[in-house]
């Protein structure tokens, strides 16, 4: 049992890296959540326009998290190892990667942004209003726009600060936007304080107000904190990044890059194969997702702690140290998705009763939630399997472990399923996520292999 139980040392590591980044994405997707529940008060049809806006955001949040986890793992490295002038580099061409990434999505959702909210709009047994959806989302999408600036700013710096071990900064930052996005929804979705009731528009400016807001803390602290920052002085003052540096991080980029933008691309067509059921099933799963979100933060919070621990060890050379260790996360990332799997199975019936919309929406959100909280365990040990694998630079494998696996996989049976057999949408979700079974078989064979255990920084030829 000690391969997989640590010490109380290894354990105190563990909580002083996931537990800020656990509370701020509790903190955040609680925040979500009443956000959530606040435009479901408008009604079912502008909630669910809400809804497939941010499902068409999601691949643009996505694609900046992959495009800067490849420059974030020499990040990582860089740190562990003591050399802040590869750590300034690092943040330059995180830049190029967020311009880049925003003037590709900021032209195509600004020009064809109706048409991809069309592709969610099926009629189904609740006779919900499908133009009216499409408004509300329009309206919904014009506003959001404003926020991708201020969002990927902010990756390119909060992404460092916590490579470097600096994660309670953006964690207080994220807490601070979250709770000026609540106030200001309930000013502007509902009229308070003198303003109008804007509706979904009133929520979108509330989440530009907070992006900038968490924007404007996480770029300003390290230049006041150089001290504990000093990677941080002349970051910018130069657009200078070495040659050999950057086709390295070119080849371990791309491949995640490539990755996050067809895997969030992915569960962007799933969800849609999905709406072929009906419009209901759309709110359903906004209903559903952002309740679950608020529990999968334990799992997901367990990734970023694997890639920071491990990677910041695999830099410093201890090779075998960050083996070891990264069993013992893996395995505390799955016992803890139980406990957390079990919690969620027991409030479900309880919180999609909070939103103002059909009881048949209610009733199939809840028996979604059942489904996610049976298979949590699977999908944190698939998650952890991923980062791992990425904390060592294998970028090519995790390319085919995660986007390869949803595009081959699962795509192609919820695509058979929706379109050409009469199944209900439960079992037809059921039978798709039960896929990652086979995920976590490949990515058990994958870690097992201990190929992802290399020292990039210090042995460029292992890349």
């Amino acid at each position: 049992m000690n391969r997989y139980i640590g010490n109380r040392a290894f354990y105190r590591k563990l909580f002083t890296v996931m537990v800020p980044i656990l509370v701020q994405n509790l903190i955040t997707n609680f925040v979500s959540l009443l956000d959530n529940i606040m435009v479901g008060q408008v009604g079912t049809e502008p909630m669910s326009g809400v809804a497939i806006v941010n499902q068409l955001l999601f691949v643009f949040n996505l694609c900046i998290f992959g495009g800067l986890a490849g420059p974030g793992i020499f990040t990582a490295q860089f740190y562990g190892k003591g050399d802040h002038e590869g750590v300034r580099y690092t943040m330059r061409v995180k830049a190029y990667v967020a311009v880049g990434a925003l003037a590709l999505f900021g032209s195509l959702l600004f020009r064809f942004g109706g048409n991809l909210i069309g592709l969610f709009l099926h009629e189904g047994e609740e006779g919900l209003d499908l133009a009216a959806t499409l408004h509300y989302g329009q309206a919904y999408l014009r506003v959001m726009l404003w926020q991708m600036l201020p969002f990927a700013l902010c990756q390119i710096y909060a992404s460092t600060l916590r490579a470097a071990g600096e994660t309670v900064l953006p964690m207080k930052a994220g807490i601070i936007a979250v709770f000026v996005n609540l106030v200001f929804n309930y000013i502007f979705i509902f009229g308070k304080l003198g303003f109008p009731a804007m509706g979904v528009v009133g929520a979108a400016i509330a989440t530009v107000l907070a992006r900038f807001v968490e924007c404007a803390i996480v770029v300003i602290w390290p230049y006041r904190h150089r001290e504990r920052c000093p990677y941080i002085v002349g970051a910018f003052r130069s657009a200078y990044v070495p040659g050999r540096l950057l086709g390295k991080m070119a080849v371990l980029g791309f491949p995640l890059l490539c990755n996050e933008f067809l895997w969030s691309g992915g569960m962007t067509t799933l969800n849609q194969c999905y709406s072929l059921r009906g419009l209901e099933v759309v709110s359903a799963f906004n209903i559903s997702s952002t309740i679950s979100n608020l529990f999968f933060c334990a799992f997901l919070a367990m990734g970023d702690a694997i890639s920071i621990i491990v990677g910041q060890l695999l830099g410093a050379g201890e090779l075998e140290k960050a083996r070891e260790d990264d069993r013992k996360l893996i395995a505390f990332s799955v016992a803890l998705s139980v406990a957390v799997g079990l919690l969620m199975a027991l409030v479900a019936p309880l919180l999609p009763r909070m939103y103002n919309t059909t009881e048949g929406v209610r009733a199939l959100a809840v028996q979604l939630l059942l489904v996610g909280a049976v298979l949590m365990p699977v999908h944190a040990y698939a998650n952890a399997c991923y980062f791992t694998l990425r904390s060592g630079g294998k970028t090519v494998i995790t390319f085919v472990f995660d986007s390869l696996f949803t595009w081959v996989v699962s795509i192609p049976a919820a695509f058979v399923l929706s379109r050409y057999t009469a199944v209900p949408i439960l079992p037809m979700y059921a039978a798709v996520e039960g896929l990652t079974l086979l995920k976590c078989l490949l990515g058990f064979v994958l870690v097992r292999s201990g190929k992802w255990v290399v020292n990039l920084v210090n042995a460029p030829e292992n890349v």
